[in-house]
Order: structure tokens, then sequence, then C-alpha cells
């Protein structure tokens, strides 16, 4: 890192996780090695420094400049500790990437250090924060290009040292997929530990004299941010929205008297499946004109009857237009 940062003239950004303090430190280090004064853009790195500097650590490490303080030195005499690295939309980098940070700018010449790899799932937004900040001109390095990352997870070693030093009577994994918490369940037991607890999302956790349990689950899964509601990713209002951008919605609406028969064409509005200039309604009509007269007089009395056999014909006669096969509604009104 040390020998990287003196490559450059412009300001140099260091993207890292904010609770590595450890980093903190070593991206300090190799800064003030070449006469740079460091700066933290991102409230979480502020929190993450406050609490370190309690607990004693970075003491060796000098104070941290202001993101107001930092645009007073000179371009050659910056580095900027940032958040952000996996492309979240609302961290420092990305913002500074947007022109859209109220104090920090990054320019031509610049250079933006990703000092992280990329987690599964991030491909896509680090993606575009690499290219939103290539388009300005500034040069980005990953670990695919210099030696700028080792991971902050503690190796097995350092696991059993914390073991030896803390001595507990429960452990419970929370981290990794099913084989790291397996693997770290062994490995507590192994270092005497009376009880290895492996658990899954959702699982209540009774902790008492006796130990650990498994008290209840608990449903869990991810929400979506819609508008001013959460709602979960693989409910029924966000399934019928996918269902309506892949594949177009219809609705429909039939008035019928008493007796079931039809006093008024069929009334249809279809939704992404036709441009302005076509209009495939017609015939749709028509196939659902000629299957409600052919109804049974008993069918014609069940409301629900009528919507199924209208859904039905619909639907029939979407797949052999669109090949698709859209959300429908049938909205039945009886005088």
């Amino acid at each position: 890192m040390t020998e990287l940062i003196g490559r450059y003239d412009g300001r140099v950004a260091v993207a890292c996780f904010a609770s590595n303090v450890a980093r903190l430190a070593t991206i300090s280090h190799a800064a003030r090695a070449n006469d740079r004064d460091v700066a933290l853009i991102g409230r979480s790195l502020w929190r993450i420094e406050k609490a370190a500097r309690e607990n004693g650590y970075l003491g060796d490490v000098p104070r941290f400049l202001t993101e107001d303080e930092a645009g007073y030195i000179p371009r050659d005499k910056v580095l900027l500790i940032c958040t952000g690295s996996q492309g979240e939309p609302r961290a420092a980098l990305a913002r500074i990437a947007r022109d859209d940070h109220p104090n920090i700018v990054l320019e031509e010449g610049d250079v933006v250090i990703f000092s992280s790899r990329i987690i599964p799932g991030n491909e896509k937004a680090i993606g575009r924060l690499h290219n939103a900040l290539i388009r300005a001109g500034i040069e980005v390095v990953t670990d695919e290009d210099h030696f700028v990352h080792v991971s902050g997870h503690p190796a097995r070693d350092e696991l059993v040292r914390m073991y030896q030093m803390v001595r507990p009577r429960v452990a419970i994994p929370v981290h990794g997929e099913a084989r790291h918490l397996l693997g770290h369940a062994e490995l507590a037991r192994q270092c005497q530990v009376q009880q290895a607890l492996v658990i899954e999302n959702g699982c209540l956790i009774r902790l008492d004299k006796d130990g650990a349990s498994v008290a209840d689950d608990i449903p869990v899964g991810r929400i979506a941010s819609d508008g001013k509601r959460l709602l979960p990713i693989g409910g029924a209002v966000l399934q019928q929205r996918r269902r309506v951008g892949n594949d177009g919605s219809v609705v429909a609406t039939l008035v019928v008297d008493r007796r079931g028969v039809l006093v008024a064409p069929p009334q249809l509005s279809l939704i992404g499946l036709a441009e302005a200039t076509a209009d495939p309604a017609a015939e749709l009509r028509d196939a659902l004109t000629g299957e409600m007269e052919s109804l049974p007089a008993s069918f014609r009395q069940d409301d629900n009857a009528l919507r199924d056999a209208a859904r039905r014909v619909l639907r029939r006669e979407l797949k052999d237009h669109f090949g698709k096969r859209p959300l429908i509604d049938i909205q039945l009104v009886r005088l």
C-alpha cells in the first residue's frame, strides 16, 4: 500500500469496510509514509474511529481530518478513506462518484483504491460505481490489480486464540454458510467449549444457567422498501408486480342482467401488451362474447362461474395472440 500510494500525484481515496480498524491503521501509516494527511469520509467511519480510540486502539495513529478540513489540503498531500466499497448508493464514495457530495470532489488524475473484495450479490452495484469513476477520468485500483486487500475475517488459529482468551461456555456461530457454521462449531468443541449450537435464520435462542437452546422459530426473510411500506420479497404484491412487468395485464368488464345475459359488449383494457397502433381487443372481445353466450343458464346465475369462464377464454386467447400469461382481472357488474 505504501509503494502504491507513492506512485500518484493527485488525490488518493481508499474504500474499505468501516469496521476494519486494523485496515484504517494500515492505510494511515502508508499515507503518512508518503507525507499525506488522512481524512475520514463517511459517518460510519467516524463512529468506528471513536469507539476504537475509546477502547485503546489507533493509539499510534494521528488525528484524522474532517471532510471540511480535507478540502483545504493540496491534492498530492491528502488521502481520503471512504465508505462504500460495496457500491452502496448512499455511501460516501457513491455520492462522490455522482458529484453529489457536499464537501469532497474527485477529478481526472485522482485514484480510488478498493481495499476490499466483492461480496457475492454486489457485483452490479460495484460495477456501476467503478464505471462512474472511470468515466470521470479517475483511476480505479482493485485487488485484481495490486496487493491492496487481505481478509478481515479471522483464520482458524486466530479463532483458537480467541477461545483460549475468552473461554466461553457456549459458542453460537452466526456468520457464513452452513459448512462454515458447522466447521466453526466443531472448532469450538475442540477448544473445550461445553456447548456449540448451530442455528439458522429465525431461530430464537434461550440463554440461561443450563446453557443455550432453540426456544422458537420466528418467520424471517428479505423485505423491500416500496413507497411508504415494507413488503416481503416473496409476497403476493411484488409477485403480481413482477408478473405484470413480464407479461402485462388485462382488465375485462362484463355487464350482465339478472339472467346473466350480456347487456353490452365486454370492455377490455390491455396494459403492456399491444402498441397503440394495434387493436387486438376486438378479436378478444368477440371470443369473450361467444363464450359468455354459450354458457348454460345455470352457470350465468353464478358470479364466480362467470368470472372463471371469462378468465379461461381470455387466458387461452392471450396465449395464442401474444405467447404471454398476463394478470387478468374480471370486473362483473350485474344489473
